[in-house]
């Protein structure tokens, strides 16, 4: 008889927490350190914060003898990306009051502050609560932030389906009281009876899960890179229901062949009625059959894998009770962002705007900051996160229109989206300095590459031409290079694995390139390629189609292909 496998650490952390307590408020009332204990670091992200430490400043506090200088990233929920006015300018007043000065706009369509001290810890969160935001399961082994397409020129399918993305996010959300008391000084309700967790039980997920929901022909939030995602069927301006696509997801491990990036399976359909009691089920799926001894075969994306799409769709209808319906049509055409203004059938108008890297902050050329909080102070309508780290100004309306533009041109954000198609159709993670896991820089190199690979843009009249591009500072994925026609993935200081070939509308896997590339040979390596593309391209062939066409890398489909060295027929060199 085999010996059973021992699970992993963080299940033991979990078990012993008391739903999520651990040590947590003991923690954040010693002012001797500014750190956490590990454990806690574990369990503060079911609280939406990462431990972090700037790694720009570690030689030189080592040097001195000084612990590290730590802070903490708070992520804030935000469904379907969408924040009233108000709520921005107190995302604002936070960021410059108790954070680095800058709003962080993610991959994920949610808030990000970086700098926070331990001190202004619990300030911030209880005060991120009073803006009726949150920051419970931002992070941690539950399911995170649900995402959902923007579309301000598809408004009143858009109002359903964000509907939709907050009822999910609501219904499994953990019920634990221990985010209460401990950052809203919750009473401690004393009981005989043990506390419960409805749909996640005292040890929660294996690890992290993501949601996402698109409405074709968009793919903005990239189904197919989560673990679970629902594509809105829309007939004649009618919400149908959603096919069901399960097992994305992008992380892997440099060296680890077990570990690869996945393409979702579709495997069915679902009323609009079913959607959250569909979400709720898969969970459970993963909650049950998931792997607990491996954090690196943890991901949903391997449960599907080891046990089939098929297997999946069974169960999942067992614990249904009732069977999927059969996969409807759709199509996907891109998976970026609409620039520019759109106008509506309401006629209130939306205009997204152009973040490089997400972030938002004041520069002496581009206070940024400034004017989209003055912009605030007057907007009647929304403000929308995309998957993109972008933001839309949505539902303006006529009235508050020439107001809003004169604002824009006083603060030079008008223009924001007069970039090359290759800057705006880029991403980039954080990377340096905060993160832990990065080997390389992201966020604040891909901005100067891109100008690099402008040139070779230019040069082959390929200004408007969109190519997806994606860096990452490791291979963990945040900024889903692996789906990208052209994805940069940390390996080491200012070293970077190449992956080509990508899907335009996020349906395809990228492959290996080339290898450990210093930054300054990219250019070089790219240029020939780009050209060739300019010049040899079919008509409407994409980046990453012709990559594959031209003999660059092989088309990888599914993730068990990722690592193999599958020889394209006729391989070309630029």
């Amino acid at each position: 008889m085999s010996e059973e496998k021992k699970l992993s650490a963080n299940e033991y952390i979990k078990t012993r927490s008391n739903y999520l307590r651990g040590t947590i408020a003991e923690g954040l009332a010693d002012m001797s350190t500014g750190s956490m204990s590990e454990d806690d670091q574990q369990l503060l992200k079911f609280h939406g914060t990462y431990q972090q430490d700037d790694r720009d400043l570690r030689a030189n506090r080592r040097k001195h003898k000084l612990d590290k200088a730590y802070s903490f990233m708070i992520r804030i929920r935000v469904p379907g990306g969408v924040a009233t006015p108000q709520q921005w300018l107190e995302t604002d007043r936070m960021a410059t009051q108790f954070a680095n000065g800058t709003i962080k706009l993610t991959t994920r369509q949610a808030f990000q502050f970086h700098g926070i001290i331990k001190s202004n810890l619990k300030r911030t969160i209880k005060e991120i609560n009073q803006t009726a935001m949150d920051t419970i399961a931002a992070c941690g082994d539950v399911n995170r932030n649900v995402m959902c397409n923007p579309n301000p020129h598809l408004s009143e399918v858009h109002a359903e389906v964000l509907k939709v993305a907050q009822g999910i996010s609501d219904h499994l959300t953990p019920q634990t009281r221990a985010y209460h008391e401990i950052w809203l000084d919750g009473e401690k309700i004393e009981s005989s009876e043990e506390e419960v967790e409805p749909i996640y039980g005292k040890t929660y997920l294996p690890r992290k899960f993501k949601i996402t929901i698109a409405v074709p022909p968009s793919n903005d939030v990239d189904i197919y890179a989560n673990c679970l995602s629902f594509i809105a069927i829309v007939e004649k301006g009618k919400l149908l229901g959603f096919n069901v696509a399960v097992g994305g997801g992008m992380g892997s491990t440099h060296g680890n062949d077990a570990t690869y990036p996945r393409i979702a399976d579709i495997i069915g359909f679902c009323t609009t009625e079913q959607v959250v009691d569909v979400a709720e089920k898969v969970v459970l799926v993963q909650r049950d059959f998931g792997d607990r001894t491996d954090r690196k075969h943890s991901r949903f994306k391997y449960t599907v894998d080891d046990r089939g799409a098929d297997w999946i769709l069974a169960k999942l209808n067992e614990y249904l009770g009732y069977e999927l319906g059969p996969v409807r049509p759709f199509t996907f055409e891109d998976n970026g962002d609409r620039y520019g203004w759109v106008e509506d059938k309401n006629g209130n108008s939306h205009l997204t705007l152009f973040i490089q890297g997400g972030r938002v902050l004041d520069t002496e050329s581009y206070p940024l900051l400034t004017g989209l909080r003055e912009i605030a102070k007057i907007h009647d309508g929304d403000f929308r996160l995309t998957a993109n780290q972008n933001l839309i100004i949505a539902n303006i309306s006529p009235k508050k229109r020439p107001q809003i533009e004169k604002l824009l041109e006083q603060y030079g954000i008008k223009d924001s989206h007069e970039k090359s198609a290759l800057r705006l159709n880029s991403l980039a993670c954080v990377a340096l300095p905060t993160c832990s896991l990065s080997l390389a820089e992201a966020e604040r190199y891909l901005p100067d590459l891109l100008t690099e690979l402008e040139e070779a843009i230019e040069e082959n009249g390929l200004r408007h031409d969109a190519i997806t591009v994606r860096m990452t500072g490791c291979p963990n994925g945040c900024a889903r290079p692996f789906i990208s026609e052209i994805g940069f993935v940390g390996r080491a200081p200012g070293r970077y694995n190449i992956y080509l070939g990508g899907g335009f509308a996020g349906q395809r896997l990228s492959k290996l390139y080339r290898e450990n590339v210093p930054g300054t040979e990219i250019k070089a390596l790219l240029a020939p390629i780009i050209g060739r593309y300019a010049k040899e391209r079919n008509d409407g062939e994409r980046f990453g189609d012709f990559c594959i066409r031209a003999g660059y890398v092989a088309a990888t489909v599914q993730g068990g292909d990722f690592h193999k060295n599958i020889k394209p027929e006729a391989f070309a060199t630029a």
